[in-house]
């Protein structure tokens, strides 16, 4: 019987193989990148050197808070859009029947384009420090313990978007929240302390915000695992809830569609 790690190494390498054909995909792909940064690079300088969020050069700091949101943004994207594509093209109810349960398949199905988002936050941080000139002073221990965290939590908010867009047909409401309204308590552009007490204290229920806040602390001020434990360990206690919940929401879901008959609904 074929493993679930052989199965993710025959898609991760198939995706690969589709992408290398399309080249020009890496080309804009690198250039949209480009112009992010530089948009954000001249904001920092219009703004001027005298706002040091959390005693941090402004640009480094939009560099990783944008970087981080964009990466779960596009993840819970990823997740959704293999649901979708398979419903539109009426595969989703061939792929239920194969020997895979289905929460397994869709989360391989998504895989690929979850690890190209991935790829695209190293490269857009590397590109802000190379190209722009990012002052950085990484522990590196630290800012894997943070993307670690971080990346169980980003699988969790894709497969719940994978979920609504099967239960409900309603994933893009989870994309559009994230795009539109949870930027503001995310502390991407700016920190969450400057927000009205109420939004704030909202803000600390959101897990993207340790994210960012790990990460820049980590990466940009050099701190250890130790000294961001509590970070850390909220990041963590996020992880441990969303994901196991996410995945079990997203078995029931599959399982009432099948009995539904509403698994190609879209």
């Amino acid at each position: 019987m074929i493993s679930s790690l052989d199965k993710l190494r025959a898609i991760l390498r198939r995706d690969l193989l589709t992408a290398i054909r399309h080249r020009t995909g890496f080309v804009l792909t690198f250039a949209s990148l480009l112009t992010q940064l530089a948009a954000f690079y001249f904001l920092s300088h219009s703004i001027g050197p005298i706002y040091r969020p959390g005693g941090m050069d402004y640009f480094p700091f939009l560099l990783v808070g944008t970087g981080l949101y964009i990466f779960f943004v596009m993840s819970t994207q990823a997740f959704l859009n293999t649901v979708q594509q398979a419903q539109q093209t009426g595969t989703m109810e061939v792929l239920m029947t194969t020997s895979t349960a289905p929460a397994e398949l869709v989360i391989l199905s998504s895989i690929s384009a979850f690890a190209g988002n991935l790829v695209n936050l190293v490269v857009y941080l590397a590109a802000g420090v190379a190209i722009f000139r990012a002052s950085v002073h990484a522990n590196v221990l630290a800012c894997l313990a943070v993307l670690i965290l971080s990346l169980a939590i980003a699988l969790a908010l894709g497969i719940t978007a994978a979920t609504l867009q099967i239960a409900f047909q309603k994933g893009g409401a989870m994309v559009w929240l994230m795009s539109s309204g949870l930027w503001l308590l995310s502390g991407a552009m700016f920190p969450v302390q400057s927000l009205p007490r109420p939004l704030e204290l909202l803000a600390r229920l959101i897990p993207v915000n340790y994210a960012v806040q790990g990460m820049r602390m980590a990466l940009l001020q050099g701190q250890s695992i130790s000294a961001i434990a509590p970070i850390l360990g909220t990041l963590l206690a996020f992880g441990l809830l969303l994901l196991p919940l996410s995945l079990w929401g997203l078995s029931f879901s599959l399982k009432r569609a099948r009995q539904n008959g509403t698994l190609s609904f879209y």
